[in-house]
């Protein structure tokens, strides 16, 4: 009898030892799981606009290709009125981070640099001249078209958004760590330099909120 009291003993503690240890990899295999979906939800955000700008300018353009035949033909040109809106942020997709499934922390040790996300355009013809035998073609209006909206691209850099954009940065890290806490997570950037200025505009805005 106490043989059989010892064995059933001896048997409760291998299954707790047991239990305990397929416990501790299912729990392990869910953070890992966490850690994957999190940084992949963060990733798939991609392309997050932060600031935007509107432009209007007046592109001047003339085919001064083929001059000789200008002077036999005519000369076109045209005077190109561009109503635009620049939008400024970040892609997503570059940043760099990994995951700590210790502390349930996302480190990110490299975050992308603002760029130029999307561009709208609207283009308006003014003095429109063409010359005797050489009207505009539908290959004419389309470089017409691309010539002035990477007019508009050029003057972007001298603009002022991106840095702009540059002082949102932590707003867009902030709503990746909302995104972290929804899970229990949390992000760390002490890693990144975070301009004073972006700060201040943070911090500013919660004091709001």
């Amino acid at each position: 009898m106490e043989l059989l009291f010892i064995g059933l003993a001896i048997g409760s503690i291998i299954a707790y030892v047991i239990f305990l240890r397929f416990n501790n990899l299912r729990r392990k295999g869910k953070t890992s799981s966490q850690s994957v979906i999190l940084m992949e939800k963060i990733r798939s955000v991609c392309k997050f606009i932060t600031v935007e700008g509107d432009f209007s300018e007046i592109y001047h353009y003339e085919n001064v290709q083929q001059k000789w035949l200008n002077l036999l033909l005519g000369k076109k040109k045209a005077l190109v009125l561009i109503e635009a809106r620049a939008y400024v942020g970040y892609d997503l997709t570059q940043i760099k981070m990994q995951a700590n499934e210790e502390t349930k922390t996302i480190i990110i040790n490299e975050f992308p640099k603002p760029q130029l996300l999307s561009i709208e355009t609207d283009f308006k013809y003014y003095d429109k001249k063409e010359g005797w035998a050489n009207p505009f073609t539908a290959e004419d209006l389309t470089e017409i078209n691309n010539e002035a909206k990477q007019h508009i691209v050029d003057k972007i850099p001298s603009s002022g958004l991106f840095d702009e954009a540059s002082k949102q940065a932590l707003d867009t890290i902030n709503l990746i760590s909302q995104l972290a806490s929804t899970i229990n997570w949390k992000v760390d950037h002490t890693a990144l330099h975070i301009p004073e200025s972006a700060k201040k505009i943070s911090a500013s805005k919660n004091e709001l909120l």
